[in-house]
C-alpha cells in the first residue's frame, strides 16, 4: 500500500482527496496545522471511508516539526501539497503574510523531500496564475500574466520554484493542477467546505446567506465587460477535483509523466457568471437569497475559465457533475450542519 502525505488534508479540497485516495486503497497521512479547518473533518472522512487517516497537527513553515515528521512516518510514496492561504482579498491587505507562509512551506518541503527519498509532489496551483488572460478558454499554453493579488503571486513563484528545483536535480517530479474554482461538497454530506469565520469564497457565503447565517451575499461589481456585468468563472465540483489527484499521484509513482514538471488545467470548460451562480442556486433549492451589488473587489480577475482538453487526453481524467447537481451538494452540506431559519 503506497503512503501518500497530503498536507493541508483536513481542508475543502485536501479532504475529499483524502477519501479519493483511501477509496483507491491509498494510505494517507494528513499534516495541518488547522489554521483554516477542524479537527471534526476527520470524523468525517472515517465516516465515509471507514477509515480515519493518520494525523499530524504541524505549521510546515516550521522546519524541523516537518523533519520529525517526516522521520517518524517514513516511506511516503508521494505529497500532495495543498497547505496555504488561499483568500485573494485577505492577499491584497496583508501581502507579508501570504508570502511568508505559502513560500516558506513549500521551500521546506522540497529541501526534505529528497533527505527521505519521496520523489514525487502534486502542487495544488491556481488559475490565477493567468491573471486576466488574453484569450479564453485557457489553455496550459497561455502566457503566465502579472498577478492581480499576492495570493496569485504565491502561486506563479512556487511553482517557479518546483520547476527550478525539478531542473536542478532529478530527486524530485512533479505535476502542478491548475484549478479553477472549486465548489460542491460529497454526496454524503459528511464533509464539504466549512471555513472558519466568514467565508472568503462564493458559494459558502451563498449557502449561509441562504440558511440565515449570514444577512446578505455581495456581488462585487456589476461593471465588468461580461453579458451580465458580474465576473465569470469556472466552477467544478471538489470531488472531481479531488478525483484528478489520485490520477496525478499514479502518473507519477507509476512514471508516466511526459517530463519532470507537467501543469494541468482543472476546470469544466465552461465559465459562469456571478449572477448565473446565484439564480441556478435558487433554481435547484427553492431558496431565494438576499443579495446586493457592491464595488469591485481589489484582485479580482474579471474572466476566467479552462481548456480542460489536455488533463482530459493526459490523464483521462474529465469534470462529470452538472453546476446544479454541483449546488445542491453544497446547500445538502450547509443543512447538514445548520438548522434554516424559518
Amino acid at each position: 500500500m503506497k503512503k501518500i502525505l497530503v498536507t493541508g488534508g483536513t481542508g475543502y479540497i485536501g479532504s475529499h482527496t483524502a477519501v479519493e485516495l483511501i477509496s483507491e486503497g491509498y494510505e494517507v497521512v494528513i499534516a495541518d496545522n488547522l489554521s483554516n479547518s477542524k479537527i471534526t473533518v476527520l470524523d468525517g472522512i472515517e465516516k465515509i471511508t471507514g477509515t480515519r487517516p493518520a494525523f499530524e497537527r504541524i505549521d510546515l513553515c516550521d522546519g524541523q516539526g516537518l523533519e520529525s515528521m517526516l522521520q517518524k512516518h517514513g516511506d511516503v510514496s508521494a505529497v500532495i501539497h495543498f497547505a496555504a492561504y488561499k483568500a485573494v482579498g485577505e492577499s491584497v491587505g496583508q501581502p507579508l503574510k501570504y508570502y511568508r507562509n505559502n513560500l516558506l512551506s513549500l521551500i521546506n518541503l522540497l529541501e526534505l523531500m529528497p533527505l527521505y527519498s519521496i520523489e514525487n509532489l502534486v502542487f495544488s496551483s491556481s488559475c490565477t496564475v493567468y491573471g486576466q488572460p488574453e484569450q479564453l478558454p485557457v489553455t496550459e499554453q497561455a502566457p503566465v500574466q502579472p498577478a492581480t493579488s499576492p495570493y496569485g503571486n504565491t502561486k506563479q513563484v512556487s511553482e517557479e520554484i518546483i520547476r527550478d528545483t525539478v531542473a536542478a536535480s532529478n530527486a524530485i517530479k512533479s505535476i502542478a493542477l491548475r484549478y479553477f474554482n472549486p465548489i460542491g461538497a460529497h454526496a454524503s454530506a459528511l464533509i464539504g467546505e466549512l471555513p472558519v469565520g466568514v467565508p472568503n469564497n462564493l458559494v459558502p457565503f451563498i449557502t449561509q446567506t441562504a440558511i440565515g447565517i449570514r444577512g446578505q451575499l455581495s456581488v462585487f461589481g456589476n461593471d465588468y465587460h461580461t453579458p451580465d456585468g458580474s465576473c465569470i468563472r469556472d466552477y467544478i465540483h471538489v470531488v472531481d477535483l479531488a478525483k484528478a489527484h489520485v490520477v496525478a499521484v499514479r502518473r507519477l509513482i507509476e512514471n508516466k509523466n511526459r517530463t519532470p514538471f507537467e501543469v494541468f488545467n482543472l476546470g469544466t470548460g465552461r465559465g459562469v457568471s456571478v449572477l448565473e451562480l446565484i439564480r441556478t442556486f435558487e433554481k435547484v433549492t427553492g431558496k431565494p437569497l438576499n443579495y446586493r451589488i457592491t464595488d469591485r473587489r481589489p484582485g479580482d480577475t474579471e474572466q476566467v475559465w479552462a481548456d480542460t482538453s489536455f488533463a482530459n487526453k493526459e490523464l483521462g481524467w474529465q469534470a462529470r457533475s452538472t453546476l446544479e447537481e454541483t449546488l445542491r451538494s453544497a446547500w445538502e452540506w450547509e443543512k447538514q450542519h445548520h438548522q434554516p431559519e424559518i
